[in-house]
């Protein structure tokens, strides 16, 4: 996935956000980000999996997070690369009606 597709993805869109909403470097856990976003952690994990820099299917991704396991549970956190992204799609959202998942 492109980074303009993958920013085009309303679920992308939402995780840039709320990860864009805590700060740079802050980590969020993954239930929290499902809670918050109405969604399950699967579904999460495989819109993070798109934003991150592995390679699938031969395309690499765009480095915007970072998935870490601190041993109790998942973390993720906006990368520079990524904090940029949400920043981008936040201006370019500016007063447009956000819809919901």
């Amino acid at each position: 996935m492109s980074d303009a597709a993958a920013a085009q993805d309303p679920l992308v869109h939402a995780l840039l956000a709320l990860l864009g909403e805590e700060g740079p470097g802050a980590a969020v856990s993954l239930p929290r980000i499902g809670k918050r976003l109405g969604v399950g952690a699967s579904v999460v994990m495989r819109a993070l999996s798109r934003l991150g820099s592995a390679a699938i299917g031969g395309q690499p991704g765009p480095g915007w997070v970072e998935v870490t396991h601190d041993g109790a549970r998942w973390l993720v956190r906006l990368t520079p690369a990524g904090s940029a992204a949400a920043a981008q799609a936040a201006g370019s959202a500016g007063g447009a009606q956000s819809g919901t998942l």
